[in-house]
């Protein structure tokens, strides 16, 4: 870079950008201006303020607290339990009442089982064997039952078998449940109260109606109608999740039961008021080798000897999660004031986007873009002696073409008043009406500016010739 390139960034550093306001009579720029102020108004009305609500200060730390109760009875006459009553206390895992919950509906029962030894189930890899040493006494069975003692049993002339071991034997019944136990669970009624409070508001509700009426909850039943009386049934929970409860109680699932609260606090508490939402949380339709929703338990006995044995139960149900989410909003100066500025900030932006289509899309572009820019030159910045002479001539009749120019009408206009003038009578033709001069005296001015471009063109020809 040359020491006049250097110049001239050095210079560009002092100068200083103003804005320049144009009137673009485009009726087309026009037009997609006004679109896209009214695009972004409606935008911020209907979408920022009536829709999402955000001139108001929201609250999304929600506390909330769940109590559960399942009620009802059914009665069952198997060849393993005998005729049996069950209750709440039987058939609800665990009996404290929380958010999570289960809901025993089948059942399979090996009874009076005795710690001793027996052969590990076949299908087990880590208890398959064919010689004593394939079982180390003392080592558990991977996914098996009990613990080798050291001894292969084999049956018949068979070379394989399986190991011993010390377990609860007999060991558990493998089949599977073809037809629901507790068909009656369909009946079974739940109760779930909530509590919910939004710390930030210090407001705080519940989802049961009506307190003073003690026989209100003995009556009710939950709907759409009646939100306060959460008392829901079984069978209808199921199936406003989209399932069929016997289908769903012969090898279990799991249920969510979702509370929402969106909460108006500009409005009257009443307004608050929850919404409930069921749906299946394991995927029924996926291909699984372990469906539906199990767990096993014991119960355990002593026979008149003291030996302790038990009747070990497979259970089969439905699990209910009690979700609860929501938020709480009120009024708020700060973001609404932040979202006034963002849509005016949205304003600039549609401005600066017509600016793009003005000076760079339409045809007339570039006449645009030399209105709009323009460079203003300082004579102290111009050199001294006779070359800052001659430049400020120059200037002084650029400056003088560009109004000239402004003040030229179009060629249109011109031939018109031309037209006009050769019309006109004699005697008009000399001073018109509103004072300005006639055509005589404007063309010798005309000449005299051409005239003094051309001796300031001469200047420099002159100078050399000199020298």
């Amino acid at each position: 870079m040359g020491q006049a390139g250097w110049k001239g960034l050095f210079q560009s550093l002092f100068d200083y950008k103003t804005e320049k306001y144009v009137v673009a009579k485009n009726k087309k720029v026009g037009l997609l201006y006004r679109l896209l102020q009214l695009s972004i108004l409606l935008y911020l009305v209907v979408w920022v303020f009536l829709v999402k609500k955000s001139y108001q200060d929201i609250d999304t730390s929600l506390q909330s607290a769940v109590v559960t109760k399942v009620k009802g009875v059914a009665y069952t006459n198997t060849t393993a339990l005998g005729e049996r009553l069950w209750d709440v206390a039987d058939y609800v895992v665990p009996s404290q009442g929380e958010n999570v919950f289960f809901v025993v509906t089948n059942l399979i029962v090996t009874p009076n089982q005795r710690q001793g030894t027996c052969a590990e189930r076949e299908g087990i890899p880590d208890g398959m064997c064919s010689q004593d040493s394939d079982c180390r006494a003392g080592e558990s069975v991977i996914a098996g039952h009990g613990v080798k003692t050291g001894h292969c049993l084999r049956v018949g002339n068979l070379t394989r078998g399986t190991c011993e071991i010390f377990a609860w034997c007999p060991l558990e019944t493998q089949s599977r449940p073809t037809e629901p136990l507790l068909k009656e669970a369909e009946n079974f009624t739940i109760f779930i109260k909530n509590f919910i409070r939004f710390p930030k508001f210090n407001f705080s509700k519940a989802n049961v109606g009506q307190m003073d009426n003690r026989d209100f909850l003995k009556s009710c039943r939950f709907s759409s109608k009646n939100r306060y009386c959460p008392i829901f049934r079984l069978g209808s929970v199921v199936r406003w999740a989209g399932n069929d409860f016997q289908d769903m109680a012969l090898e279990g699932g799991v249920i969510g039961i979702h509370i929402e609260w969106n909460c108006d606090l500009d409005k009257d508490a009443s307004e608050c008021n929850p919404h409930y939402y069921f749906n299946r949380l394991d995927n029924k339709h996926t291909t699984s080798v372990s469906s539906g929703y199990n767990f096993r338990f014991a119960r355990y006995y002593r026979d008149p000897d003291g030996v302790e044995f038990r009747n070990l139960m497979k259970a089969y149900g439905i699990r209910f999660d009690v979700i609860v989410n929501g938020k709480a909003g009120k009024f708020s100066i700060i973001p609404t004031v932040i979202n006034v500025g963002s849509g005016l900030a949205l304003m600039g932006a549609g401005a600066f986007f017509c600016d793009l289509v003005l000076i760079y899309i339409i045809k007339k572009r570039e006449f645009y873009r030399d209105k709009k820019y323009e460079e203003v030159r300082s004579y102290s910045f111009l050199p001294s002696g006779r070359e800052n002479k001659t430049l400020k001539a120059e200037v002084e009749v650029e400056e003088m073409k560009q109004r000239t120019q402004e003040d030229d009408p179009p060629e249109e206009e011109e031939e018109g008043r031309r037209e006009e003038r050769t019309q006109a009578p004699l005697g008009s033709q000399g001073w018109e009406r509103n004072g300005c001069v006639c055509q005589q005296h404007l063309g010798p001015a005309r000449s005299g500016l051409q005239n003094m471009e051309v001796n300031v063109k001469q200047l420099p020809i002159s100078r050399t010739v000199k020298t």
